[in-house]
């Protein structure tokens, strides 16, 4: 069974509570680095979909003009 893929809107809030958790010393020194590997993922996963979609956009307005 193959995992959901999560939204890019579901990746940014998930980033979003991370980095406040940084901000508020929640995250203990014993999950520090997994907790900075899960936010390293997640900015690569936003990454590449924005990428993705500027190209698709970019495609589209070539093939109108």
């Amino acid at each position: 069974m193959a995992a959901k893929e999560v939204t890019y809107e579901e990746s940014i809030k998930r980033l979003e509570e991370i980095v406040e958790k940084i901000d508020n010393n929640e995250i203990d020194i014993d999950n520090l680095a997994t907790t900075l590997k899960e936010a390293q993922k997640l900015i690569k996963s936003c990454h590449d979909k924005l990428f993705k979609v500027d190209a698709e956009v970019k495609k589209i307005f070539n093939e109108e003009e």
